[in-house]
């Protein structure tokens, strides 16, 4: 057989693997619109930076409520969707759960021009309580959203109850190990993405190598973008909110932090931005949760930290019934 045949059948052969092991990739239009949130999405409007700007929330309201609300920010590489089981279950609870999609994420508007900051971001999140009337909540944020969370009670503190932070970024000022990547460079990078870079990536930063079926979801959602014509808009966002994470650090000010609050830290997660970018002997220290959960309850005055062994960067994802019992457990605790 000739080799430039027998190299196309491995070529297909290999494709055909992929495809059958993620056969539920399809194209996701700009603002999701042709994907399902778990619960009703509504939207508030406003201008800011010149922009006309949307931006999306679910309000899931409990049968029988408890006189309390949550709201759950979403990290870098997500949205309000992956908030579904957590939702339910502290609906269940009775709280009422807020859960917004930031500008540039998810349903919300991808400004073409826009300067992204956590207190821009605040405010927009801000926005949709001052809209539903709730003047106490607790904020809970994981990943990017937990840098979000941060500055909303630094900013907002009279608002905020309680606080939680699920493995959040931030807990480490990236710009002394990291080298300065240009919005430009992040954009570059993004345009590459495909199904097989994210999924590559959350493998290694998320989960520390142990894959499961049920992740694939996840990746979907980012992939599904790759595959649509407004692609770079969505990129150059996403490269605006790399460059945002890695120049606004949150770490300098938990000492600041007054309300209670609790960590839940996954013992395996080791995700750091730009982490591929920085020396491989920096590297080895980027993302060190366990020292970097109990740095940050050192300094967090009425904190508790609960440490979650072998559990990666997603804890709600990855073993829900271990992340929802110490959460429940301090938002019942007086």
């Amino acid at each position: 057989m000739p080799k430039f045949i027998s190299f196309i059948i491995v070529i297909l052969s290999i494709n055909v693997r992929l495809f059958a092991q993620n056969d539920s990739l399809r194209n996701l239009d700009i603002n999701l619109e042709n994907y399902d949130y778990p619960f009703p999405v509504k939207f508030i409007s406003f201008e800011s930076q010149g922009e006309s700007l949307s931006m999306a929330y679910m309000d899931v309201l409990p049968d029988k409520p408890n006189g309390k609300s949550i709201m759950l920010l979403h990290g870098k590489n997500f949205n309000g969707a992956y908030w579904e089981e957590t939702a339910r279950a502290l609906v269940k609870s009775g709280y009422r759960v807020i859960i917004p999609d930031q500008v540039g994420f998810g349903k919300s508007s991808k400004p073409a021009h826009f300067q992204f900051s956590f207190h821009e971001m605040a405010a927009n999140t801000k926005r949709i309580l001052d809209l539903l009337n709730i003047s106490k909540t607790v904020i809970l944020g994981h990943s990017m959203g937990g840098m979000l969370a941060t500055r909303f009670t630094l900013m907002y503190s009279g608002t905020v109850e309680k606080f939680v932070l699920v493995n959040p970024l931030g807990l480490e000022d990236y710009k002394l190990k990291v080298p300065f990547q240009s919005v430009d460079k992040w954009y570059q990078s993004e345009l590459k993405s495909n199904f097989a870079t994210i999924k590559d990536y959350q493998l290694k930063s998320y989960y520390d190598g142990k894959w499961k079926d049920s992740y694939t979801k996840w990746v979907n959602l980012l992939a599904g973008w790759t595959l649509n014509a407004d692609y770079p808009k969505i990129a150059w966002n996403s490269a605006l909110t790399y460059d945002m994470i890695y120049t606004q650090p949150v770490c300098y000010e938990l000492e600041q932090i007054m309300a209670p609050t609790l960590l839940i830290i996954g013992q395996r997660d080791r995700s750091a931005v730009g982490k591929n970018l920085a020396p491989e002997d920096v590297r080895k220290t980027l993302g060190n949760y366990p020292e970097l959960g109990k740095i940050a309850q050192s300094k967090i005055k009425n904190s508790q930290l609960t440490e979650l062994d072998n559990i990666g960067h997603l804890p709600h994802i990855e073993d829900f019934e271990r992340f929802i019992r110490p959460l429940l457990t301090f938002l019942a605790t007086p």
